[in-house]
């Protein structure tokens, strides 16, 4: 029994649970196994009882000050010392230089407001409460010690930042879309920054207020075919085959690249790679990174070589991109060297051995030896930067209340830049995902290592930090997927599967403080996608810190299975019919997901997708019968779901049933207004379905000269406004 409790201890200090309550509703255990495999992840020794003891007591033992304090506006600024009785208050003297610059001390005496010293306890005193929001510094110097104590402060608003529209209770709408999925006439085969300023201006002059994107973080350039936006090689960059190469400044400027583009040969390129029904991405990447360097070289000999305004914006970005930006210039810059000598590198786990980590020596001497490959890349992300800032600025000039939406995935790549580069932030020995549940009895894993939450607090919080500015720059929301991960993720020991998994607990109170401060700071509003196995008590403490939840109509049902009435929903969501990881609406209707599901082997049991198709049937009669009840089913729809198509009459039904609820946002998507059929993605599939790449059927300028559409768009702009009063 012994052996048990110091395990169960140590995973109780690391906040590692050892069970949980699956999708069926049962307490599950967690082996003894998987809890020794994340504990030794994180860095405890684990090789008998007494050495996974002692490490876990060296890695808890309290410091006099905790590294960081995290409060919100109006909560009593008290800090803890962890001293010995023998200590006296008088021999301690703080200091406050906040970041506002003021600087704030006093002696500790006069401001102690417990000492529970006697029962093993802290000394806990008392700071001005009324401090500024921000990253303040706090210094506690004792009489005879050279070294003082620090910790950073974090003052932070109650809740996130909101635009004056939503709280004035403006009800919107706006598509949602896959960037790489629009088509234009003057596109390299891929969606891209200049066709998101078009669609802007697009659903602007409709009377949409926002457009959200899929994650746009970096990707691998050198292997584009790598091309989920859910697993980037770096969350902190911008995936840069979404440059409007024809936009940039110096295409204008070369004649060198006019005269390549403007060749019968690459023109035909060009006209194949948009005519495609998928994304080419190793055909769009060979086509732009042909010309971009042609482009670097022209801004090197007229801005760089000349010291001009634009090369000190360039400059700029540099120094501001800091060693996160090299670390992604570099990888870009060494990954396309040795991809072109072997096709086969498709990340750093394959490099040669030299290579594989960024502060090797012959890393560094690559970087030295390669200045203008390292330098071309840090060019790319600025021009990406530049072009989806140029997006959000004409959204605001449009008078879009929110503009674009950003989507920030829930982890990083195991191959990519950050993990290459990473100092202890990640733990690269275990991987996230889902555990079983009915729609996934193998669970899921996503193959991206964790944040260390010892490493996050032990660092206030940097990395966390630094991703959320990435991701706040150039939009007005932020979509968090998987958001839940704040409260808890789900780790699975490297190499394991899904069912060997466990939930790791991580500081949610501060992570979602930390989020509002630098929401209220970026002017961002932030959604947070709670889909799937919501523990009860993350529900009101998301609604309370004011992230907008996700409401996707098909899974609001009632305990009756009827469905929720949209007026139902809190104003405080976004609310749709399907996302990226669903069928479109005609798919959905025509059940073609269980038919392409049952082609590809996702649904070994024949008798299980049976009870599907049941299901799905009762679910479009329970639609049927609700929309018509709400008074918005058209004439001449039938009212019997085995026998109503999917058409353009009852796509907009749905659409207009759900915009007249409460929700504060509704997200559209132009696959519907498009009658399409395939999905983008099919979650638990690889390489049975071609994922990531399937495009719209018709160019922007079509799609928006379309009767029916404008007929929507302006149907949607008039019931939200309704809902609205």
């Amino acid at each position: 029994m012994k052996e048990q409790s110091v395990l169960k201890q140590v995973a109780e200090m690391a906040n590692l649970a050892d069970s949980y309550v699956s999708a069926w509703g049962d307490e599950a255990a967690v082996s003894d196994e998987t809890i020794l495999s994340l504990l030794a992840a994180l860095g405890y020794d684990t090789t008998n009882d007494q050495t996974l003891l002692k490490s876990a007591e060296k890695k808890h033992k309290k410091d006099v000050i905790d590294p960081v304090l995290v409060l919100r506006d109006g909560e009593p600024v008290e800090v803890a010392l962890n001293l010995g009785v023998s200590a006296r208050e008088s021999e301690f003297s703080w200091r406050l230089e906040t970041e506002q610059g003021e600087v704030l001390e006093g002696y500790l005496q006069s401001q102690v407001v417990r000492d529970e010293r006697a029962e093993g306890g802290p000394l806990v005193f008392a700071l001005p409460s009324d401090l500024a929001w921000g990253y303040h510094k706090l210094i506690i110097n004792r009489k005879r010690r050279k070294t003082p104590y620090v910790m950073t402060l974090i003052i932070t608003p109650k809740s996130c930042f909101k635009q004056t529209a939503i709280e004035n209770g403006k009800k919107m709408w706006g598509p949602s879309v896959q960037l790489y999925t629009l088509r234009t006439q003057h596109n390299w085969g891929i969606g891209d920054f200049g066709d998101l300023k078009q669609l802007v201006s697009d659903i602007a002059s409709r009377g949409g207020d926002f457009v959200g994107l899929n994650p746009i973080h970096s990707l691998f350039p050198a292997n584009p075919e790598g091309a989920s936006p859910y697993s980037p090689s770096s969350r902190r960059w911008l995936n840069i085959l979404y440059i409007d190469v024809s936009s940039v400044p110096e295409f204008a400027l070369s004649a060198e690249a006019q005269q390549q583009v403007g060749s019968a040969d690459f023109q035909q390129r060009l006209q194949k790679a948009r005519e495609s029904h998928w994304v080419n991405y190793t055909e769009v990447a060979a086509l732009k990174m042909s010309v971009l360097p042609l482009l670097f070289n022209e801004f090197k000999t007229r801005h760089l070589d000349k010291n001009t305004e634009r090369a000190m914006a360039f400059l700029d970005f540099i120094e501001l991109g800091g060693e996160s930006l090299i670390h992604q210039a570099a990888f870009d810059a060494l990954h396309a060297e040795l991809h072109a000598e072997n096709s086969d590198m498709w990340g750093w786990p394959v490099f040669p051995e030299k290579y594989r980590r960024f502060e090797n020596s012959a890393v560094q001497k690559f970087i030295a030896d390669n200045q203008d490959k390292v330098q071309l890349y840090m060019y790319l992300q600025w021009l990406a930067d530049a072009q989806i800032n140029e997006a959000q600025a004409l959204a605001e000039e449009k008078g879009m209340a929110v503009g674009l939406y950003r989507d920030l995935a829930v982890g990083v790549a195991d191959s990519g830049s950050e993990t290459w580069a990473d100092n202890g932030n990640l733990v690269m020995d275990a991987s996230i995902g889902a555990p079983p549940d009915i729609l996934g009895p193998l669970g899921q894993n996503w193959g991206l290592p964790p944040l260390n939450p010892q490493v996050l607090e032990e660092t206030s919080y940097d990395a966390y930090i630094q991703l959320l500015r990435a991701n706040m720059k150039h939009c007005g929301a932020l979509r968090i997927d998987h958001v839940l991960g704040l409260l808890r993720l789900w780790w699975i020991p490297k190499g394991e599967d899904a069912t060997k998994g466990a939930y790791m607990y991580y500081s949610v109170q501060d992570m979602l403080a930390i989020l509002a401060l630098e929401s209220h700071r970026y002017q961002c509003s932030v959604i947070g996608e709670d889909l799937g196995t919501v523990p009860d008590e993350i529900v009101d403490i998301l609604a309370d810190a004011g992230v907008h939840s996700y409401k996707v109509f098909f899974f609001e049902t009632a305990e009756d299975g009827g469905f929720i009435s949209p007026e139902h929903y809190a104003s405080q969501s976004m609310s749709a019919l399907c996302t990226h990881d669903m069928p479109t609406l005609r798919g959905f209707w025509h059940c073609d997901d269980l038919k392409t599901g049952r082609e590809i082997g996702l649904y070994p049991d024949e008798a299980q997708l049976e009870t599907l198709f049941g299901d799905r049937l009762e679910c479009k009669q329970g639609i049927l019968d609700s929309v018509a009840w709400h008074g918005f089913l058209p004439e001449g729809v039938g009212r019997d779901a085995s026998q109503v198509p999917m058409d353009s009459y009852l796509s907009e039904a749905l659409q207009v049933h759900v915009a007249a609820g409460s929700s504060t946002l509704l997200s559209v998507q132009l696959e519907d207004w498009l009658e399409m059929d395939k999905p983008v993605n099919i979650p638990g599939t690889v390489n049975e379905y071609p994922n990531w790449r399937r495009k719209l059927t018709m160019n922007l300028d079509e799609v928006f000269s379309r009767e029916d559409v404008n007929r929507i768009s302006s149907r949607l702009t008039e019931v939200r406004s309704k809902a609205s009063k």
